[in-house]
């Protein structure tokens, strides 16, 4: 085998010295295999880092095609995009298909999406979770789906398998590289807290800052036109800002938008990265992870059928210009001056 093919039965069976049909029966759980040739068998999937294709397994059991569903806020947002390419890239090498669905902000609407897909078979599904409560899931995990939410912890299901971000590392990561460029009026512009994953970045920012000006919090900004209107507004005030941290891509763009038109020149960093951060002068420095690694978790840790279990994908700083930016000489003295 080379580094980049799975191990099949056949692998597995010459590993353990034993017929594929007895691989088989291990694999699938099927009975009148002896104890000494299933922990044999066992031994080989674990040397080998076997995976059986849940896709393949149905079929071989008469059941339909695996589909997959995935359900997020927005597939016109990049994050979700690349997610979604990611999800399906994934689910390929699984022979299965996937049906996608956004719900655009509205917890009504996600709801509907899941139920939808579940009543129509889907039984195997990838969730972005809303800020809404989950509770209503409960009966359907209960009566034959699969779930595993990626980037946020649903709220009221507290046994749940999920694939989040290091947020509170990135979160502090950002304000701690602000910090160092000598800045401590750090503006936090963020989506609704009520989500897990913002509300992580915006304690990894409280704690990296220790003590916070809560006049510089703005939250549940979740278009690139009100993060700019927010930008406009705390650069009005008589202390403004010297940085912001923006808790996504949407909130970091606003800030680009809202610094076209005015003199000033924060230093600002954002959490995830998105295209054209690298063009601009200067260049958008971010919180930065592999997308792809997130869907392709997602989709083995819903085919492996295990426990529930929450697996966090790594985070790192890009430096690019926009964070490395100083308090400037004349907010600095301004600032002496007030104090």
């Amino acid at each position: 085998m080379t580094a980049r093919q799975r191990p099949t039965m056949a692998d597995v069976a010459r590993h353990a010295g034993v017929s594929l049909k007895t691989v088989s029966r291990v694999v699938n759980q099927e009975p009148h295999v002896s104890g000494p040739l299933q922990r044999r068998v066992q031994e080989a999937i674990n040397a080998l880092g076997f995976r059986r294709n849940e896709a393949a397994s149905r079929l071989a059991r008469g059941a339909a095609m695996l589909t997959i569903g995935l359900v997020m806020e927005n597939i016109s947002n990049q994050f979700y995009a690349h997610l979604a390419a990611a999800v399906e890239s994934a689910a390929a090498e699984h022979e299965a298909l996937v049906v996608f669905g956004s719900y655009e902000e509205r917890p009504e609407r996600e709801r509907m999406l899941v139920e939808s897909m579940f009543a129509r078979g889907v039984d195997s599904l990838i969730l972005v979770p809303s800020a809404g409560g989950h509770s209503w899931l409960a009966e359907l995990l209960g009566g034959g789906l699969r779930a595993v939410f990626v980037d946020r912890v649903p709220a009221g299901l507290p046994e749940s398998s999920a694939v989040l971000l290091d947020d509170f590392k990135g979160g502090r990561l950002a304000t701690e590289h602000l910090m160092a460029r000598g800045h401590r009026r750090i503006a936090l512009i963020s989506d609704d807290e009520n989500l897990s994953s913002v509300h992580d970045r915006a304690r990894g920012y409280r704690e990296a800052l220790g003590t916070v000006d809560e006049s510089l919090v703005t939250r549940g900004v979740f278009d690139p036109w009100r993060a700019a209107r927010e930008v406009d507004r705390l650069l009005e005030l008589p202390d403004p800002p010297t940085a912001f941290f923006a808790t996504n891509n949407r909130a970091a763009i606003g800030i680009l938008q809202a610094l076209r038109t005015r003199r000033e020149r924060p230093a600002f960093v954002g959490f995830d990265d998105f295209a054209l951060a690298d063009v601009f002068d200067p260049g958008v420095s971010v919180v930065r992870y592999d997308t792809a690694l997130l869907g392709r978790t997602a989709v083995d840790l819903l085919l492996d059928g295990g426990p529930a279990r929450m697996v966090r994908v790594p985070v790192e700083l890009v430096v690019r210009g926009s964070g490395e930016l100083p308090v400037t000489t004349s907010e600095s003295a301004s600032r002496r001056g007030r104090g």
